[in-house]
């Protein structure tokens, strides 16, 4: 008789490049798939709004895929998977790894009293290109240096795998009695703030392979240049279909690798977007190594001791996009109406955060992992502390970005502040990043009226800077 093997999706909602999944078909087993919404998990960390919503029609997608026999519980994994495997009568438990801190000694601890209940429990890569403990230094340290990171560990390591092919077909085991409903998971929340997201998003494993497809298609060849340009399509918002693995990042590798042969060699721009595919790696590798002082904790400790200010009226006036800065503002509004924000646009929105209104950057962090789609421990850590000039490779925290200038260098034509901050729509471009400039009769004209339809800047940012530069001298 085949066996029952129980195949515990987590952050790899797909059938493609599903290592555990790949792994039971390959041995002709009956497959239980089972999803656990994990009550143990810190509450620092549970998923925020956002990350639920695009959970909920992840599942969804996934449930649809696997022919409506995705078992789904809440609670805790120690106690449920034990429970199924006695109810079923299951002979082994396969996953695919995670790598936040919590989820790794929770793994540990039932994969050994699984085992030494004599079930077979194996465990795959998934979610990353290269794990994180084959990535060192010839010192045989973890990297902290991005550039060093990339071309010495990863491009050295040589090419990734290539994916694995979807099984063509599964034999499943009866769906289990006790399995909940998807609406009993309390993914969706009363209020339906949500519904303004669902006209920006596709989710689910083929909108994935879709959304990269069409990336490859229309930008990547020009996404060095075009990435940068919050205004236009630049960029390939893979993030949350990576993050909820509905595909792999070797499949968007490979893919891109394989545009290159079609058009007879590298090509810078691709290029770029893989060295992104690499910062990804890089960020899940501090959070391995340093998972103390990666996730709310200054990685250079030296910034534990920075005057943060407690401003809850500006830290408000950030978060509703109010601030008087367009490109602030924008950036703000399309995070709270799309559950998403241009990268570029993160970079500066974390800076004005920091570094104009000298809030801790775990503030902005809280926000973005309550707010985005795509929210990850390892990039959002990561990046926040890059910023803040606290984490690995960071920028330096005298690298002081200026919201007008960063705005008219990367939104010159006030592209995307006229789509978030339509109040402002009908200014020239000269002053769409800097209304406060602008002369009375240019404002009555666009219709602005400062303080009123836009608020005047809550801070000026070159007295701020001098403010910022200061505290870090000190520091120093």
């Amino acid at each position: 008789m085949s066996k029952t093997i129980i195949i515990w999706f987590r952050q790899d909602l797909r059938r493609e490049d599903n290592p555990a999944l790949h792994s039971a078909y390959e041995e002709g087993a009956k497959i239980l798939p089972v999803f656990i919404e994990d009550d143990d998990t810190p509450k620092s960390w549970k998923r925020g709004a956002a990350s639920k919503w695009w959970l909920y029609h992840s599942l969804q997608s996934l449930n649809t895929s696997l022919s409506n026999n995705l078992n789904l519980f809440t609670g805790k994994p120690q106690d449920i998977l034990p429970a199924l495997i006695q109810d079923t009568g299951a002979d082994a438990v396969y996953w695919n790894r995670c790598y936040e801190p919590w989820r790794k000694e929770r793994d540990k601890e039932i994969k050994k009293a699984l085992e030494d209940d004599g079930v077979e429990v194996k465990s795959f890569k998934a979610g990353l290109i290269w794990e994180p403990w084959t990535i060192s230094t010839k010192q045989g340290t973890p990297y902290k240096v991005f550039t060093a990171f990339y071309k010495n560990g990863c491009l050295e390591a040589g090419e990734p795998d290539r994916p694995l092919p979807a099984p063509d077909r599964l034999t499943y085991h009866n769906k289990v009695s006790s399995a909940v409903k998807l609406e009993e998971l309390g993914l969706i929340p009363e209020k339906d703030w949500y519904k303004k997201m669902e006209k920006h998003w596709s989710i689910g494993e083929e909108s994935a392979k879709n959304a990269l497809s069409h990336f490859i298609k229309h930008s990547v060849d020009d996404y060095n240049t075009m990435r940068d340009r919050p205004g236009v399509e630049g960029t390939s918002k893979l993030s949350p279909h990576l993050h909820f693995g509905e595909i792999s990042p070797r499949t968007a590798w490979h893919e891109v690798r394989k545009h290159q042969h079609m058009s007879k060699g590298s090509n810078k721009d691709s290029d770029v977007f893989l060295s992104e595919l690499g910062w990804r790696e890089f960020s899940y590798n501090l959070l391995y190594h340093f998972e103390d002082r990666i996730t709310d904790k200054p990685l250079n400790e030296k910034f534990k001791n920075f005057p943060w200010q407690k401003n809850k009226n500006a830290l408000t006036a950030w978060k509703k996009g109010k601030t008087g800065y367009p490109i602030v503002d924008a950036g703000m509004r399309q995070l709270w109406e799309k559950g998403w924000m241009h990268n570029r646009v993160r970079m500066i929105v974390a800076s004005f955060l920091i570094k104009d209104l000298m809030v801790h950057w775990a503030e902005g962090e809280k926000w973005f992992w309550d707010c985005l789609v795509d929210a990850d421990l390892a990039n959002n850590s990561a990046s926040w502390q890059w910023v803040a000039g606290c984490g690995a490779d960071a920028a330096p925290f005298f690298r002081i970005f200026n919201p007008v200038l960063q705005g008219e260098k990367f939104d010159p034509k006030g592209e995307y502040v006229s789509e978030w901050c339509p109040e402002l729509s009908k200014l020239p471009n000269k002053y769409i990043h800097k209304p406060w400039e602008a002369d009375q009769t240019t404002l009555e004209k666009a219709g602005v009226k400062l303080g009123d339809t836009y608020p005047r800047p809550i801070v000026d940012h070159s007295e701020a800077r001098d403010e910022a530069l200061t505290a870090y001298k000190k520091l120093k």
